[in-house]
């Protein structure tokens, strides 16, 4: 005679039954193409206002290694602003006609039009615009990351002097959750994002920089 099931059996086999039909289930699912997940992104961020998300920061080159966090702010048309906790005081902040450099104490800030910008934070300024990802990162290719995200590179353009690759590590649904540039003398700048909160008031002011009394603008190259 076949043994009697207990409730408790019976559920554990149901469970079981749920979890292995879920898994074939995922395990059909095809990763998306890079054209799809590249849209994906492109129509997360376009719809946006404006962004706010803590990042962190590291750079490993030339001998030297930097760890640095803040809060990022990015509002349309084209504005952005990296307030920095860790080293306190540095900001680099886009108005949309000019970037800016400047650390808190110090006799001098430094600008540039952002049209000649060649930061490997620029990039980020146009997830919230009307562009396209495949249009901005040339040969995109695309790779499988850690946690069912993905990892989409190309060569930023405009940019080739400078920027080896730029690698985007993005969710399913077109998240960003890093980023990470390779500069062509072999250096890495690594960016993690966050509590993402979309569409926050922020205001003009933000986007504004007024050098304190004393301090003297320099056109120049952002530092390296």
């Amino acid at each position: 005679m076949r043994p009697f099931l207990t409730k408790f059996q019976g559920g554990r086999l149901l469970t079981a039954a749920f979890l292995l039909a879920a898994a074939s289930f995922c395990a059909g699912q095809s990763a998306p193409s890079v054209h799809d997940l590249a849209q994906r992104v492109d129509q997360r961020y376009n719809r946006m206002r404006s962004l706010k998300a803590g990042f962190s920061e590291t750079y490993a080159g030339m001998g030297r290694k930097r760890t640095e966090s803040g809060t990022l702010l990015l509002a349309k048309p084209g504005r952005m602003r990296w307030d920095y906790s860790q080293p306190a005081g540095k900001l680099f902040l886009l108005d949309g006609k000019f970037a800016w450099f400047y650390t808190r104490g110090s006799a001098q800030a430094q600008r540039i039009p952002a049209k000649q910008l060649d930061d490997l934070r620029s990039p980020l300024r146009f997830l919230l615009g009307h562009t396209q990802l495949e249009k901005e990162l040339v040969h995109l290719q695309l790779t499988a990351a850690s946690n069912g995200a993905y990892t989409l590179t190309g060569q930023p353009k405009g940019q080739e002097q400078r920027v080896a690759r730029l690698s985007l590590t993005v969710t399913a649904d077109g998240a960003i959750l890093a980023i990470e540039g390779e500069e062509n003398d072999g250096s890495i700048t690594h960016f993690s994002f966050t509590s993402e909160q979309e569409n926050v008031a922020l205001s003009p002011d933000l986007f504004r920089f007024a050098p304190p009394p004393g301090v003297t603008i320099l056109d120049a190259l952002p530092p390296m």
